[in-house]
């Protein structure tokens, strides 16, 4: 093929989306669709796979119709996805055997607490530089293995495969030919041992998982599968995987030690490129590989936030604040600061550095003098905030203070939110030219295993600010408002008895 333009697919919790990518870097079409977000009790999280691979193939066709564009057209395609739901599947026939696991679901929070009791989160920290959380895969696996009515006995019949979301999507898009998945999709599943590059035997055993189901792990850039003949676009490789967060890492070109991201989406990621070396938090931070290219793993320290801009979708769906996102930043911007409100969304539980399940959110501060303006500030204030506490973690961690944060993601687009972070940080935020940096991360993951690109100083070169955010609060008033932070986090930690 002598394609034109590159094909990304970007899975996400509440969407899917496809771009096309010129050389240039720039975005010729797109499009997304919504699909259903299930919630069986509080606490628990599933999407149906059907409707993520519906949506996610559907949106692939619209996307490369709305640039007038056919399957010769493309040079390959690139895989982002949310990563630690999981995907369970029969191999006979394709069909999915229960609803998917979302990362957000809390219900392994007791056999986490189990795990922790019989003192082996060392051990898995050490393997996979993961905590025991219900957030990553492992736990979500073995929890459907034995609670999903014949799970197990297909299983042992090699009849039951495993994934997260992008196994799935090449799965189907290969038609059955392909069970893989990327080394970054692999570390997040408390599974995967880090060092080694592989599934790790003694994890399996105390989980209870049958190697069997697992997937063949591979390079986040290089030829996974094509596309069937059956399946749009046919005939057209697959090039790349990789997780949503290590994507928009790459798409945001932090290619040096010490440059980091942070994605505001559904949830809030923040990422700090470590080199070739894993960095071994002390702080309650994750390690994980950035990408592996080339042959060459290299690392990144991750803080997880589990409730990003999902805290702007509740005051739109639940509370029925707010219309739209562009709604909420406008009533925010109305007002000078929350009026001594503070939000804690801690919905499903805190992530890091608290790591706390049975967290529940908060508002504390609350007068009469509050009003819905007040909500939507300190809905925006609650992403920078728990991005502040990320920060001053991985410093300590990385031993490398913070130059710049460049920022993407739909809560990015919010300007009172990016001027709040600035001031938090006392440095520079950055928001490209083009804030869906997960799917132009995967593009160029793809793009530079065809050659399309011919290194990465090219994809660099791709990459433009869009608008920069400087530091002009005072410095003390911002110290007050990170100790009344911190008051609100440690009213709604342990909420949740067991």
């Amino acid at each position: 093929m002598d394609g034109k333009y590159i094909l990304a697919l970007d899975q996400g919790t509440t969407s899917s989306r496809a771009m096309v990518f010129d050389r240039e870097g720039s975005v010729v079409s797109s499009a997304q669709r919504e699909f259903r977000q299930i919630y069986p009790i509080p606490g628990w999280v599933e999407h149906d796979p059907s409707d993520i691979w519906a949506s996610q193939s559907a949106v692939a066709a619209e996307a490369v119709t709305k640039a007038n564009l056919g399957v010769d057209d493309l040079e390959a395609a690139g895989i982002a996805n949310q990563r630690e739901t999981v995907v369970l599947w029969r191999r006979s026939t394709g069909a999915p055997v229960c609803n998917a696991v979302v990362w957000q679901d809390r219900r392994t929070s007791e056999m986490c607490r189990r795990l922790r009791d019989e003192g082996l989160e060392p051990l898995f920290r050490e393997r996979t530089g993961l905590r025991l959380d219900p957030y990553f895969s492992g736990t979500k696996l073995s929890w459907l293995l034995e609670h999903v009515e014949g799970a197990r006995a297909l299983a042992e019949r090699g009849d039951l495969l495993f994934g997260t979301v992008d196994s799935w999507l090449v799965w189907k898009f290969t038609g059955g030919a392909r069970h893989v998945t990327d080394v970054t999709n692999a570390a997040r599943t408390l599974m995967f041992n880090l060092r080694e590059e592989r599934w790790d035997p003694d994890l399996l055993e105390i989980l209870n998982v049958p190697e069997s189901v697992l997937p063949e792990v591979v390079s986040s850039s290089g030829e996974v599968g094509r596309v069937a003949q059956d399946q749009f676009p046919a005939g057209v490789p697959i090039m790349a995987l990789a997780g949503d967060q290590h994507a928009a890492l790459f798409g945001q070109a932090c290619f040096e030690r010490g440059m980091a991201k942070n994605t505001c989406g559904t949830g809030t990621f923040l990422l700090m490129q470590t080199g070739t070396t894993p960095v071994w938090s002390n702080n309650q931070l994750l390690t994980t590989p950035a990408w592996k290219l080339e042959g060459v793993t290299e690392y990144a320290l991750e803080g997880s936030v589990f409730a990003g801009g999902a805290v702007v979708q509740w005051l739109r769906d639940e509370l029925e604040m707010i219309r739209s996102a562009e709604e909420c930043d406008r009533l925010a911007a109305e007002v000078e600061d929350s009026n001594g409100l503070v939000l804690v969304p801690a919905f499903t539980g805190l992530g890091a550095p608290h790591w706390d399940p049975e967290a529940r959110g908060g508002c504390v501060g609350l007068t009469r003098g509050v009003n819905r303006r007040h909500f939507c500030r300190a809905a925006l204030e609650s992403v920078a905030f728990q991005t502040a506490d990320l920060i001053e973690c991985m410093e300590k961690d990385a031993g490398i203070p913070l130059r710049e944060l460049r920022v993407d993601g739909g809560v990015s687009r919010s300007g009172v939110m990016m001027h709040f972070q600035a001031d938090l940080l006392g440095v520079d935020t950055v928001r490209p030219a083009c804030v869906e940096t997960t799917a132009w991360g995967a593009a160029s993951l793809a793009g530079l295993a065809t050659g399309f690109w011919s290194d990465r100083d090219e994809v660099a070169r791709c990459w433009r600010e869009g608008a920069r955010f400087r530091p002009s609060a005072d410095p003390e008033a911002m110290r007050e408002a990170r100790r009344m932070w911190t008051r609100a986090v440690s009213r709604s930690k342990h909420w949740v008895e067991s």
